[in-house]
């Protein structure tokens, strides 16, 4: 569900009064989406996307990811654009709700990852960091290795619930991965998604019938951090089967192609298993705290934590950057 603010079209026609938009032809619903109250608009001007801002979200830091988007597509990057009305404002209030519209993007993401997706998603995310670069706003990554112990203390009580033994491994876990963790400065950073999982890449085919890349979208956990660390989300989230098997050949792929754009480093390669630990623990710590903090009959889906313990665990046997596809 993710419909949490309804606006009536009443309230939407008197937003839409401060846009260059036209009159409103039709709006609907996204079911898609956790975070946010999303709606499809059609206007005389085309088709847009808006968006209610709900309680997760700090309103100080919509700046930061209005202005990110704005950023990157003026460099060329396919991404949302944040519409501005004729104030020049692009962030205003509906329903109570800050609320922002952006530009719609063609393309269905892909249900059923592809060795041949894995390529144009590592380009176009090398291409969002170059695209990205010059962005004078900073925003630290709230879910980077300094919030992952306050994670795990919210999980202590029922964590075990889940698998037993499991907050004693996460312990462990977390212990090696910190004290094995690049001290800053050590690998380049900036703007990253931190969140490129595979319902937030747009496909379209191209002429010669592999999939291309259309637009990325939901920026909404970007931060500044350390550029490979979001490859290693990648392999997190596109380089595994349904059997938790890791598929190095759509590892290779990602991994080449993002190099063919933005080249990293012998360090960042070196650093990569450590850092794929990292972003396995992450989104283990976050569906665990969901997991065991979502009271019964919430109309929310509540995802597996245990498949992150999987790929935790094949991480965790990677000793080199050879084992993941280099």
């Amino acid at each position: 569900m993710a419909v949490y603010t309804e606006v009536t079209d009443e309230a939407l026609r008197a937003f839409l009064a401060d846009y260059p938009l036209g009159e409103l032809l039709a709006f609907r619903g996204i079911a898609e989406g956790v975070e946010n109250s999303n709606y499809a608009l059609k206007t005389e001007a085309g088709d847009f996307i808006l968006t209610l801002y709900e309680k997760r979200v700090d309103p100080k830091e919509l700046p930061y990811f209005l202005g990110l988007m704005d950023h990157m597509a003026r460099r060329g990057l396919a991404c949302p654009t944040p519409v501005h009305g004729t104030d020049g404002q692009a962030l205003r209030t509906l329903a109570g709700r800050p609320a922002a519209i952006v530009t719609f993007l063609p393309g269905v993401w892909p249900r059923k990852v592809r060795p041949e997706h894995c390529a144009p998603l590592g380009r176009a995310l090398a291409e969002m960091h170059v695209a990205s670069e010059g962005f004078a706003i900073e925003r630290p990554n709230a879910l980077g290795p300094a919030g992952w112990a306050p994670l795990l203390d919210g999980c202590r009580p029922r964590g075990d619930e889940v698998q037993p033994g499991l907050i004693a491994e996460l312990d462990a876990a977390l212990k090696g991965i910190l004290a094995a963790w690049p001290v800053r400065g050590a690998l380049p950073r900036g703007h990253i998604h931190a969140d490129l999982f595979p319902d937030n890449v747009f496909f379209l085919p191209a002429e010669d019938g592999k999939p291309r890349v259309s637009g990325l979208i939901d920026f909404y956990f970007a931060c500044t951090d350390l550029y490979a660390y979001d490859v290693a989300v990648c392999l997190n989230a596109w380089c595994f089967e349904p059997d938790y098997a890791f598929n190095v050949t759509k590892a290779r792929a990602l991994l080449a192609a993002y190099d063919s754009v933005r080249p990293m480093s012998d360090a960042e390669h070196a650093a990569l298993p450590v850092l794929c630990r990292g972003a396995a623990l992450r989104f283990l710590l976050t569906r665990l705290y969901d997991w065991t903090h979502t009271p019964a009959g919430a109309l929310v889906t509540r995802k597996d934590p245990l498949e992150y313990l999987r790929k935790l665990r094949f991480f965790a046997q990677a000793d080199s950057a050879a084992a993941l596809g280099l």
